[in-house]
Order: C-alpha cells, then structure tokens, then sequence
C-alpha cells in the first residue's frame, strides 16, 4: 500500500499556498528556538486572528459565547488555544497537540569558570542528543535571568549577523586517536560539552582575569550578576535561522523541527477556522515532553485540565462529573514527528511500515519501543475514523511505525492524554536528522499536516 507523493498532485496555485506556508513557518521556527519563544511568538500570532486572553474572561467573569476565540498562557512555557464550539462542552472537543520542547543544552546554575586562558560555560544537556553532533558548531545562548528582585532580562546571543558565537571545541583528528578507539556514545562525554565563552583578560585583574572580563561584559549588557546564573534559564541552541534545502528549494533545513513543525502546522489550522464549529476545537503547544513530560509544565501537570474547567464555569457547565465527561468525550491528535526513511540508514527500518518525506502526514497507530512499551496504541475505530476525514479532505496521509521492532522506539504525549478516556492517535511529519542539531522536513509534509489539523479539528 505504497502511498503517492503529495508533490505530484500539486497544482501551480497549491504550490504557491505550500511556499507560503513554508515561509512563514521557517520565520517561526528562527524566532522560537525555546518554549519561551514559542508561546512569546504564538501569543502575538493569536492576538492578531483575534484570539483573547482566557485570564481576562475569568477576571470579568465573561460568558462565553459560541465562536469566541481564547488563549491560554500558562508559566509563558506552554499554551493552549480554545474556539468554543456551538454544542456543551459535555459533548467533547476536538483537540490537536504538540510540544514545543527541544533537544538542547541548558546552562549549569554555577556556570562559569576559566581555565587555562579559556572561560567557559558549563552545561547540562536536555533531551536524547548525540553528544558528538554538538561540537564545532556556531552556538546561540537563548533564555532569562529573573533577578531577586523579580525583573527578569532576555538573553539572547549569536542570532543577529554582527553577534559573537559560542562552541564547544572537539580534538584534531592528528591527536584524536585515543577518541577514534572510544564508541559513538564515548566520543564526546556529557560533561564537555561546555561552550567557549571569552578568552581575553581584563587589565588589571591577576586571577582568573578573562572570566573577569566576561563577567564585566555580562554586567555592562545585561546588567546582572554572577550570582544571577541560579536563577536563570538559559539554553545554548544552534546559532542561525531555517533555510529552504535543496537545488528545488523542496526541503527545509532547520533546528527544533521535533515538534515545532506540528506545533505550527497546528497554529495555522486554528488560524485558517473562520467558522464556528460544532465541537470546542482546541490546540495544546505544551513543554518538556523531551524529557518526560514531566514539571508544572509537561502534559502530566494539570494545567490544561483547569483550563478546561473555568471555561465550562464560564459556559454554565459546574461540577467534576462534567469536566469529567468533557475529557472522556473528546477525540484529539497528540501531533509528533515520525521518524523520516532515511536511504544511508535503511537498515534500521522497516520499509512497509516507514514513513516517507513527501508522502504526507503520519500517522502511528502506536509509538513506544519494543513490544509498544509505553506507547498509546489507538483503537481500529478511531484510526478509522481518522481515515475517512483525511480521504474526504484531501489530505495526503500514510501510516507509520518509529523504525524496526527491537531497534528502539519513542514516545509523545498521546499516552497522557488517553489516561482521560478520550481516543487519541499520534500523527505528525516525516524527519529525517531528528534530535540533530540540524533536522530536515519536506515543504509538502508541512502542508499536508496542517490541512489534516484543520480537518480533524473541525470533522472528528
């Protein structure tokens, strides 16, 4: 059941909507290199398709009424988009999900030291990265710093093109002989991937003058501290913007495309709904799904649980048995990236059930590892269902599987979300590099994935 390339069914006025949409999504995918970014870059968004603060109807005690448009901002790490469907909410939402966390490294709450001429930051990495991946490489430093005062000061360095870099140097092959003994995963340990951060003394100080001077820098700029660093979030990402790959342009080259490219494709699903729809449609874009979901932040917190229930005070629907009944009703898409075939690694798939770039959106029926360990697997009715909306929308699709049985496997928030009751199935686009700091997607798997969103979230 080999699917057909969405390419090829293009017309010239289809292909002028997918640059488009490319276009836009590479601006969001360079502006938002952090889940701080991202909600900071989805508020503006939703505020501009005329979307309303939720804690703003709560304060006035607002009804809502059909057709209202609200966001939620919660911690400014994770949020969530509501449009009130016509029917209670009792009935159920249609909800489509993603994370906005990405593999990185995040600055060490005592951070700076020098040594031997050369100061550093020390690191800690944040997800399932390939240590070897991050050396040698233009690096950013994107975050805040919240002083004890409260105030809190942006950072964000190695983006404009007159701004320094940051690298975490590796060892010449001419003295690398030792490292080409080590495997892959020994290369390059956890704790030296700590990035190069100045080099130049300041005049007039003897010990540990170059931290001196950085420090000074720091404080010249941004005004804070050293003492500042352990209260501060701080995340050392790929330096540069997303770029169109390829001689035919067909291919974006980016960092974060797990999961920002379903997160986006997402905002402009709910963007594109002018309509009223009969169900609540709802889009969660929430945080640290790369390390478990875990924190105030993660899908486990029950953030999006209390968002739903001041929404159904507001509409008049009070009382747990209904949130309760809400949840269990709903049907959503926890929206993921798959895991793209990749020709110079076919030998860690399994070819008829591989997603494929340019085919369309994916859909796995389950994730996990090994014998669907941790893993959600969606019931055949909802799968389904999930394939008459696509086929009557136009949506080019194909199903997948997260590579060979016993070679690994991986997770998403569908799992969580299913622990209300509701049918749930993952469903994003093919990548190829993912948790690299440079991943690749198709221009047509974007495209196809936002008119699915658009589908199930009016249709399901």
């Amino acid at each position: 059941m080999e699917r057909e390339i969405a390419w090829k069914s293009y017309t010239d006025e289809t292909l002028s909507e997918v640059n488009s949409l490319s276009e836009r999504y590479k601006a969001y995918l360079s502006a938002g290199k952090t889940e701080r970014e991202c909600v900071c870059e989805g508020i503006k968004l939703a505020k501009a398709n005329g979307y309303s603060c939720i804690g703003k109807a709560i304060e006035e005690g607002k009804a809502l009424k059909a057709g209202d448009r609200l966001y939620f901002n919660y911690m400014g790490k994770c949020f969530v988009l509501f449009i009130i469907g016509s029917q209670p909410f009792e009935r159920g939402m249609n909800i489509i999900g993603a994370h906005i966390d990405s593999p990185r490294l995040d600055i060490k709450q005592n951070p700076l030291y020098e040594t031997d001429g050369l100061v550093y930051m020390d690191t800690h990495y944040y997800g399932g990265i390939k240590s070897f991946q991050w050396v040698a490489l233009p690096l950013a430093l994107h975050g805040v710093v919240v002083k004890k005062d409260g105030s809190t000061v942006t950072v964000n360095v190695g983006e404009a093109e007159d701004d320094p870099v940051f690298c975490i140097s590796d060892i010449l092959p001419h003295l690398g002989q030792d490292q080409a003994k080590k495997t892959m995963a020994e290369a390059v340990d956890g704790e030296a991937l700590d990035i190069i951060v100045g080099h130049k003394p300041l005049k007039g100080e003897e010990k540990d003058a170059a931290k001196a001077n950085v420090l000074k820098l720091i404080k010249d700029k941004y005004g804070f501290e050293e003492e500042d660093f352990l209260s501060a979030e701080l995340e050392v990402v790929p330096a540069g913007k997303a770029r169109d790959m390829g001689f035919d342009r067909s291919l974006i080259l980016g960092y974060g495309h797990d999961d920002r490219v379903c997160a986006y494709a997402q905002l402009e699903a709910m963007f594109s709904i002018k309509e009223t729809p009969e169900k609540t449609v709802c889009c969660i874009l929430t945080d640290k799904e790369e390390i478990g979901s875990v924190g105030a932040t993660g899908m486990r917190a029950r953030y999006f649980e209390n968002a739903v229930a001041e929404l159904m005070h507001l509409n008049g629907e009070d009382g747990e048995l209904k949130l309760r009944r809400c949840l269990s009703a709903s049907s959503m898409l926890s929206c993921d990236v798959s895991a793209g075939f990749d020709p110079a690694f076919a030998g860690a798939f399994e070819k008829k059930n591989a997603a494929f770039l340019g085919r369309g959106v994916c859909f796995n029926k389950f994730t996990g590892s090994r014998g669907k360990g941790g893993s959600n697997d969606a019931n055949a009715e909802f799968m389904a269902k999930c394939r008459k909306i696509m086929d009557e929308g136009g949506v080019k699709f194909q199903t997948a599987e997260l590579g060979k049985v016993n070679q690994g496997g991986g997770g998403t928030i569908a799992y969580i979300c299913a622990l209300y009751g509701m049918n749930v199935i993952d469903s994003g686009v093919a990548v190829l590099s993912m948790h690299a700091p440079w991943e690749v997607i198709s221009k047509a798997d974007l495209y196809e994935s936002f008119k699915a969103y658009r589908e199930f979230a009016l249709k399901a």
